[in-house]
């Protein structure tokens, strides 16, 4: 399987921990918002607020949340604003890439917070088309084993791969599977099928080119950059195609 960026693992152990969740909620409610005003506010017509209620549920977002955010997208509450995705790109420190995916109704002030985190330790924004040719479109599933044992293990892996995931990533307690962008919903059903428990389907990049990180002072360098970068409130992903070493790994 390919190798990917260690920050996507990191960010998962960290978000049980000290992520904060009223800015999760916020990100949720932010999704529903714009997809129910996009496409509607019938989640059975709508496919792209169905898969935004499912990951707010699946993040433990409270019913009346998702009920207000469909309200204000669909032009039902006085204070709705309107949200807008924007892909910021840039470079962190040793020529790491990183793709910032924004929802914000205000580009001054999101470039401004976005600009601030990652040139506080040396990092830059990019024009366009700078660096996210070296990332592709991903769709992103958490898929817990089945069951215990290296015979479980492997029956779990041929499964998956099976039903239709482009690769795999084992973490501590699931697997991160990756699909084509207009495959994921369809790999979460057959997964379902085979008796998985998995997370609501999102999409991410994943790089395509990566950058080996051998020096602990650089890695904790720009670890403190991606967590700057994802602690912006209107900051819903941010990816690095940087790898670390065996040995920094291990000393992180």
């Amino acid at each position: 399987m390919a190798r990917h960026s260690h920050w996507a693992q990191i960010k998962l152990k960290k978000g049980a921990t000290d992520v904060k969740r009223g800015k999760i909620f916020t990100r949720h409610a932010r999704l529903v918002e714009m997809t129910a005003r996009q496409g509607g506010g019938d989640a059975e017509t709508n496919p792209g607020l169905r898969s935004a209620i499912d990951n707010a549920r699946a993040d433990n977002v409270p019913r009346e949340n998702i009920d207000r955010a469909i309200k204000k997208g669909t032009g039902q509450s006085k204070d709705a604003a309107i949200f807008e995705e924007i892909i910021y790109e840039g470079f962190a420190t040793s020529g790491v890439a990183v793709l910032i995916e924004v929802l914000t109704d205000n580009r001054n002030r999101s470039v401004q917070a976005v600009r601030a985190a990652i040139t506080e330790h040396g990092g830059s924004l990019a024009s366009s088309g700078a660096a996210s040719f070296m990332f592709e479109r991903k769709g992103e599933l958490h898929v817990n084993p089945r069951g215990e044992g290296q015979d479980s293990h492997d029956a779990d892996e041929l499964d998956i791969i099976d039903s239709g995931a482009h690769d795999l990533v084992e973490g501590e307690e699931d697997f991160t599977v990756f699909t084509a962008p207009n495959e994921c919903a369809e790999v979460r059903k057959k997964l379902i099928e085979k008796k998985f428990t998995v997370g609501a389907p999102r999409l991410t990049f994943t790089p395509t080119t990566t950058v080996e990180i051998t020096d602990i002072d650089t890695a904790k360098k720009l670890l403190l950059i991606m967590d700057l970068i994802d602690a912006e409130e209107e900051v819903t992903n941010v990816v690095a195609n940087f790898v670390l070493s065996d040995e920094v790994a291990e000393l992180l």
